[in-house]
């Protein structure tokens, strides 16, 4: 492919990225159902409390709920977006646009350092239009900035290997994607172990000195990092990071820890509806594991990015849609390498290794698990629906095993034969189409259905309440974006939650009456009704038609007072 002609197919590929995500901005995400994406509108605003507050009033604190200790980044670029464009909707989703379109053209830089720039094109397309990936593009929320930091940071690892200076921005972009959202903790420490081990078992001066490069980027940022901005706010950034995001939330017994591994490709539809990309990947996984000695530093990274995340989730939460955006772009870098590889699939020394065999056994059980039980999903979407995983876990697990003892039983003849092929380009150039045709039609079919009524919502509140009104309940941060009243979130033990009973100064409730009282809040054990329970001649003022749920869904507004 000449050069002219891939940039002439990058820049269609990023048009077309940026028509999906910036058509009808302002529109309702996808729904909240047991194959969604999983986007909370309402967290949007709550997200972007501090970034508003700065634009609206100058200053970054206004109450006790301050996201900015969890995510400072993230915060300074919403703040950003606000003051040059307005506090808005649209102008809090446009970060989260250019992170998805960075993380797009990012991806195909990698790619392009990595292999040819067919299998770039062929990454950045599948992104480019990835459905969930667009969707959570849309929404401003931390997961698209903190993903767009990470494909960055492998982006500059993989081109640092021609270059190693490129490894300082790599260890800078893992920094900041961290302090987007620690969630991206887990790149942080893949990339460190992969520098650290290249730098020890370097097979050229140029790979250790990249490594040396990512590591003293990496140091250089955090270092800046915790002594502009964690150390000066020590007390918040531990209790936002630590109390609040990690101590009080998941479980971390034995039976906790295996529910979360084995929800891993059942529990939400991510793998699922991209299963094709998925089981290429975990092909790649294992072609890239069995020449790991000889495989580049980048599609090592890849493969750690994949693994030591997954790890992350099943330490943390597995059950949060959000938690798997971050793996979209790793999933589809190793497709994409695959499906431009020149060389076989397999090292042609494979059946001569020792122990290779047997050594493989967990690798297959753990991979066939994830392509099976992503598939087995489609099944039991009733029994997911009810929150009952026994029947897919066990089956997929059952056809997983199966299909281990196949594979290690015929090893000779696998291994050989992938051992002596590369994939098809016209198998290839099919499989991708499959692949985008069917995140064009998941995109066509909300198209066709698309509401703005959370929008409305919020232009309707701001009509009806003065500048500068204080509303109490996270619903108000929700619906705060297009107007000017001032939220007073109430979190579970954190955020307003210890005056909340208190604030009389505070005249308005905003908060769900349908799909139920309280619906965004459910997780805080009832604390809107115990709000509404405190002040008996509360009454309903004003009803907003919002969009959560694929049920009618309608926002309230209540005066404490009594008529």
């Amino acid at each position: 492919m000449s050069r002219r002609t891939f940039v002439l197919l990058l820049l269609v590929t990023l048009a077309a990225g940026a028509t999906l995500r910036t058509l009808w901005l302002r529109a309702d995400p996808p729904q909240i159902t047991v194959n969604g994406v999983g986007i909370v509108w309402h967290d949007e605003g709550a997200w972007t409390h501090n970034a508003r507050n700065r634009a609206l009033w100058g200053a970054w604190r206004t109450d006790d709920w301050n996201p900015v200790f969890i995510a400072p980044v993230f915060t300074a670029l919403e703040y950003a977006s606000f003051r040059e464009f307005g506090v808005g909707l649209w102008q809090a989703r446009l970060v989260s646009v250019a992170a998805g379109l960075v993380a797009v053209g990012c991806l195909v830089g990698g790619l392009a350092a990595l292999g040819t720039r067919r299998t770039a094109l062929i990454g950045g397309l599948l992104l480019a239009t990835n459905y969930a990936f667009v969707m959570w593009n849309r929404a401003a929320l931390m997961e698209s900035t903190m993903t767009a930091f990470i494909v960055a940071g492998w982006a500059a690892y993989a081109a640092g290997e021609k270059r190693p200076a490129w490894g300082l921005v790599a260890g800078a972009a893992a920094v900041l994607a961290w302090f987007t959202k620690a969630s991206a903790a887990f790149f942080a420490a893949a990339i460190v172990l992969d520098a650290a081990a290249s730098l020890v078992f370097a097979r050229s001066r140029g790979e250790a000195r990249a490594a040396a490069w990512t590591l003293a980027g990496f140091a250089a940022a955090a270092l800046a990092v915790v002594g502009l901005f964690v150390w000066p706010h020590w007390g918040e950034y531990v209790f936002y990071n630590w109390q609040m995001s990690v101590v009080r939330k998941p479980e971390y017994d034995l039976g906790h820890l295996l529910d979360r591994a084995s929800w891993l490709p059942i529990v939400e539809s991510f793998f699922m509806r991209m299963w094709l990309v998925l089981a290429a990947a975990a092909v790649s996984i294992a072609a890239v594991i069995a020449r790991w000695r000889t495989a580049r530093p980048a599609e090592r990274l890849l493969v750690l990015w994949v693994l030591v995340g997954l790890l992350e989730l099943v330490i943390h939460d597995s059950g949060n849609e959000r938690r798997y955006v971050m793996f979209i772009p790793a999933l589809i870098a190793l497709a994409a390498l695959l499906a431009g590889r020149s060389e076989p699939v397999l090292p042609a020394d494979l059946l001569q290794r020792r122990w290779s065999r047997a050594l493989a056994v967990p690798l297959l059980l753990f991979l066939g698990y994830l392509v099976v039980g992503a598939a087995a999903r489609t099944v039991y979407v009733d029994d997911i629906a009810r929150g009952s995983f026994h029947h897919v876990v066990f089956h997929s697990t059952v056809l997983a095993v199966l299909a281990t003892i196949l594979v290690v039983w015929q090893w000779p003849r696998m291994v050989g034969w992938l051992a002596a092929r590369r994939v098809a380009p016209p198998l290839v150039a099919v499989l991708v189409a499959l692949a985008v045709a069917w995140n064009v039609f998941e995109y066509a079919s909300w198209a066709r259905t698309r509401r703005y009524l959370n929008f409305q919502a919020s232009i309707a509140l701001g009509r009806l309440l003065p500048d500068g009104t204080l509303v109490q309940g996270k619903l108000a941060n929700g619906l705060a974006l297009d107007n000017r009243i001032r939220p007073i979130f109430i979190g579970n033990h954190f955020g307003n939650y210890d005056d909340r009973l208190r604030r009389d100064d505070v005249r308005y409730i905003l908060t769900y009456d349908l799909p139920s009282i309280g619906y965004e809040s459910q997780v805080s054990s009832g604390l809107i009704q115990e709000l509404l329970d405190h002040y008996p001649g509360h009454h309903t003022i004003a009803t907003f038609d919002v969009d959560e749920t694929p049920e009618p869904d309608r926002a309230v507004l209540v005066d404490k007072r009594p008529k």
